[in-house]
């Protein structure tokens, strides 16, 4: 009988650290952080037009007409979040229409949610761009471990001549 696949502690292994465990890995197969801030950057775009402030007996409304604009930002945004959360795939489509988005953000949605919502759209999908995929195990190279651009010459750096 052998113990070579068994936890190390099998009582310590309870169910909240089983499920860490899984979010940690559903995580890493996805841009995870980039649908984040995206998700995050449609907050500031649709509320900041809807906006009441009320001091005492003064009443400050930030509506605009472009609220409905801000709202369909704001609704795509989440979508897009949502879609870099579930749907991986598309992480180059969505990063590109939430950077879109958060810029034209500016002009109709009052500086794109004072700037937040513009700052966090573009980083969420410059994050999304910029993700790719783990490759499996790049020590399983058929022909060896190490490629032949990694390996220097006995003659101090030169290759073989």
């Amino acid at each position: 009988m052998t113990s070579a696949g068994a936890p190390v502690h099998p009582q310590s292994d309870s169910g909240l650290t089983r499920a860490r465990r899984d979010f940690r890995a559903w995580r890493r197969t996805r841009p995870f952080w980039a649908g984040l801030l995206v998700l995050f950057a449609a907050a500031p775009i649709i509320y900041f037009p809807y906006f009441n402030l009320s001091l005492g007996a003064l009443s400050v409304a930030m509506s605009t007409t472009a609220g409905a604009g801000s709202l369909l930002i704001g609704l795509t945004l989440i979508v897009l979040g949502g879609l870099l959360w579930f749907q991986p795939v598309i992480r180059f489509f969505a990063g590109c229409v939430a950077v879109f988005l958060g810029v034209l953000s500016l002009p109709i949605s009052n500086f794109g949610g004072f700037f937040a919502g513009t700052l966090l759209a573009a980083t969420g999908g410059l994050l999304a761009l910029a993700w790719g995929p783990v490759d499996g195990h790049p020590q399983d190279k058929p022909g060896g471990t190490e490629s032949p651009s990694a390996t220097v010459g006995s003659e101090g750096g030169r290759g073989s001549e």
